[in-house]
């Protein structure tokens, strides 16, 4: 292809990654993400066989970047409390905002209905879990992994910053079950 650059591939994803979050998968099309990528719209068929390719390459580049960051935040904690205090942080701090909660949204959604992104939401729990059992008891890790995901969700939507002191405490009563 003319014009093919070694990193005009990740340009599309990024731009695809954008376009989702923006716009949803339902209204993302090749001429939009060509468009935000800067590139030709036959780019996108010389990379990828379809939307769904394309949507594919987005949502594991996204997925993975963010468990990445998630372990990276479980792996500086050196003892439980520390550990507690990454949870509280993953659930109540700056570890996933608007964008990236619309991102999730359209990665659930699109999971439902499409085999590869399910189990790229597999995976991701599977990479979350094993994050929290560096640290966590696997039942607890579970637990703590719901509400990580779930807390977030309820904040987007009710607009309102979660209470920190309550967040720790559901926290620590979860731990302390284990």
């Amino acid at each position: 292809m003319t014009g093919d650059t070694p990193d005009r591939r990740s340009q599309i994803v990024r731009a695809a990654i954008d376009d989702i979050i923006e716009l949803g998968v339902h209204r993302a099309t090749h001429r939009s993400i060509a468009a935000r990528a800067a590139v030709p719209p036959g780019s996108l068929t010389y990379y990828f066989g379809g939307l769904h390719e394309i949507f594919e390459a987005a949502f594991r580049a996204m997925y993975t970047d963010m468990s990445q960051e998630y372990r990276a935040r479980l792996e500086r904690a050196t003892n439980v409390d520390a550990a507690i205090d990454a949870v509280v942080d993953l659930i109540a701090g700056d570890y996933v905002d608007d964008r990236q909660m619309r991102a999730l949204f359209e990665m659930y959604s699109f999971g439902s209905v499409n085999a590869t992104v399910r189990e790229y939401c597999h995976d991701w729990m599977r990479l979350s879990r094993s994050s929290l059992s560096m640290h966590f008891p696997e039942r607890t890790a579970r637990a703590l992994d719901a509400l990580i995901e779930g807390w977030p969700m309820h904040r987007y939507f009710e607009r309102r910053d979660l209470d920190r002191a309550y967040v720790r405490d559901v926290v620590q009563a979860v731990v302390r079950l284990g």
